[in-house]
């Protein structure tokens, strides 16, 4: 009696462990996978996380982007700001970025041209304009670039013109009004434009070139000059998905939502002008 019991119970044990084993190999993991052609899938509850590097004159606006777009979609936005010039290298350099804005079609031509971003996958999505600005307290009489040759102005902040897209513009303009070598002791250079912006502001700077959007959200500035566009190469902001993009999907999602009206609004309130062309 006592080995048929204990035969019953050796037998329930095995069918009890054979269905538990079933069972475990039947349940999903919360873990990804990889997919067909070795790319990512993830629980459709993930949140993915998405870097965008973007030229620092996009910070206000990108910063009001930033948030409404999270409302909308599963995507955490990590902004990455910064000079042109220098999130190009970071690019160039491995680093993982998903969406790329530049404030200078050359930065983004460079890296089509290695395969770090797909042409299809870029286009121009506003533009600016380069201003001469001055501390809004200022005594000093500038009203245009060729009082900055007086002598009572001894420093003049400029972004470094081979990182800093606003460099470059105001190093073309000053260099065809003929006063970009003979103010090169009064220049001091900078790493990005909004140092530009916080030398003026402070009065560390008696004047500065930054772009209209910068001038126009600071109080302690005044626009004492907007820069003819003619003396300078066009300013244009294009955006483009980095092709070695972890998250392709999200990141096509996002490269579209800024062009959306509702982007496109926050961009043009911060003073940006959509481009005329399309490409």
């Amino acid at each position: 009696m006592h080995r048929q019991i204990k035969m019953c119970s050796m037998i329930f044990l095995s069918a009890a462990m054979v269905l538990l084993t079933a069972c475990s190999m039947a349940q999903p993991t919360a873990h990804s996978t990889r997919g067909v052609g070795g790319e990512s899938t993830h629980d459709s509850n993930a949140r993915v996380e998405l870097t965008v590097s973007a030229a620092a004159s996009l910070a206000g606006a990108l910063k009001e982007i930033q948030p409404l777009y999270e409302a909308k979609q599963p995507v955490k936005i990590n902004l990455n700001l910064g000079a042109s010039g220098s999130l190009q290298r970071q690019i160039e350099q491995g680093a993982p970025v998903d969406v790329f804005l530049s404030a200078g079609s050359d930065h983004m031509a460079a890296l089509i041209s290695q395969g770090l971003v797909n042409e299809g996958r870029q286009r121009n999505l506003v533009t600016n304009q380069l201003v001469l600005i001055a501390p809004s307290d200022s005594a000093e009489h500038i009203t245009a670039m060729a009082d900055l040759q007086q002598d009572r102005i001894q420093r003049i902040a400029v972004g470094e013109p081979s990182t800093v897209p606003a460099g470059r513009y105001a190093r073309e303009a000053l260099g065809a009004l003929g006063l970009w070598e003979p103010l090169q002791a009064s220049i001091v250079l900078t790493k990005d434009v909004r140092q530009v912006l916080t030398y003026v502001e402070s009065g560390n700077a008696d004047a500065g070139f930054v772009y209209r959007t910068d001038a126009l959200n600071s109080a302690k500035v005044k626009v004492v000059q907007e820069v003819d566009a003619a003396l300078h190469s066009p300013i244009r902001y294009p955006v483009g998905i980095v092709s070695s993009t972890s998250h392709r999907d999200e990141a096509q999602a996002f490269y579209e939502y800024l062009q959306s009206k509702e982007a496109v609004n926050v961009l043009t309130r911060y003073g940006f002008t959509p481009p005329k062309e399309t490409s």
